[in-house]
């Protein structure tokens, strides 16, 4: 039995919507806190915040699928993050250039490498477009 939708419409959806945003938010900063964690040479302590940072993710994307966040037939909307996640590549290249110009080699270096796992992002997702999607005719 899916869970898809068991709450939208329901007095919890406002609650399971903002608890996945809650988690989202908690994504982005145990990921911070495992880079600077890291930075300051704690590899056990980035490692954890690794680890929690992963589990937040799931659990946003539980939630969102609790609500019916997104859409049920996934492939459309796979076809549209496939095309966002190829231009993303450009895009975060132009982020990198004026993280650089600012003086920032280091980090623009690594948001350089950001914009190639972008673009093979959307090789993924076009691979699996190809896969699991019918031929039109």
């Amino acid at each position: 039995m899916s869970i898809y939708g068991a709450t939208r419409g329901t007095e919890l959806e406002k609650l399971v919507s903002g608890a996945a945003q809650a988690e989202a938010s908690g994504t982005m900063l145990y990921y911070a806190l495992a880079r600077l964690a890291r930075e300051q040479g704690l590899g056990d302590a980035a490692d954890a915040f690794i680890g929690i940072a992963n589990q937040e993710a799931v659990h946003a994307g539980f939630y969102a699928v609790l609500n019916g966040q997104y859409p049920r037939d996934i492939w459309g909307l796979v076809l549209s993050m496939q095309k966002a996640e190829e231009k993303g590549g450009e895009q975060v290249l132009e982020i990198a250039a004026k993280v650089r110009a600012l003086g920032c080699g280091e980090a623009a270096d690594e948001i350089e490498k950001f914009a190639a796992e972008e673009k093979k992002h959307g090789v993924i997702l076009g691979e699996l477009l190809k896969k699991y999607t019918p031929v039109e005719q």
